[in-house]
């Protein structure tokens, strides 16, 4: 091949660009802290940074929104819009006064996230962290994901205590000096 017909280093086709890039950091981070601390303390790092983000993303809604606080549907239609625009495809399957069901066909992770079930704690405590500030409580159940190969994601967002609540329920609650 004559230097004249050889790519340049930027037009090579190399699948790399800022999104792909940083979802695969994640999918990394979130791998390498399952391999050495386990799965269940990997999740509980995840869930901190969850929680931050979850905080972030409430204050945002409210702004734009200009309440002190999310009704009870508005707090569905939040979780749904904030995953849309980070390219999940979440929906509401039910909502009554004591939970919202919702499922989801598309992780924002991609199939990166497929083996990396500690990432969905991002989802459990965003979902947890905005139900519960504006609502009081909230207990997330993630009854199926498709980190954990399910064909779509099951997220069951519990808004009231129930001694009857599924396995798996993370709790929740509205912090006082927030919002």
């Amino acid at each position: 091949m004559s230097a004249a017909s050889t790519p340049t280093v930027e037009a090579g086709e190399v699948g790399l660009e800022r999104d792909i890039f940083l979802r695969r950091l994640l999918r990394e981070l979130a791998g390498t802290l399952q391999d050495v601390v386990g799965l269940e303390e990997a999740s509980g790092y995840i869930s901190v940074v969850g929680a931050a983000m979850g905080e972030h993303i409430d204050g945002e809604y409210r702004r734009a929104l200009a309440v002190d606080r999310l009704s009870r549907e508005q707090v569905s239609t939040v979780l749904v819009d904030l995953k849309r625009r980070i390219q999940g495809d979440f929906f509401v399957v039910e909502e009554t006064e004591d939970r919202i069901v919702l499922g989801n066909r598309a992780c924002p992770f991609g199939e990166l996230v497929l083996g990396r079930p500690s990432l969905c704690m991002m989802t459990s405590n965003v979902f947890g962290s905005i139900a519960a500030q504006n609502l009081g409580y909230a207990g997330v159940a993630l009854s199926q994901t498709i980190a954990q190969g399910h064909p779509e994601c099951r997220v069951v967002v519990h808004l009231r205590p129930s001694e009857n609540a599924e396995p798996g329920v993370r709790e929740y609650f509205r912090r006082d000096d927030a919002g």
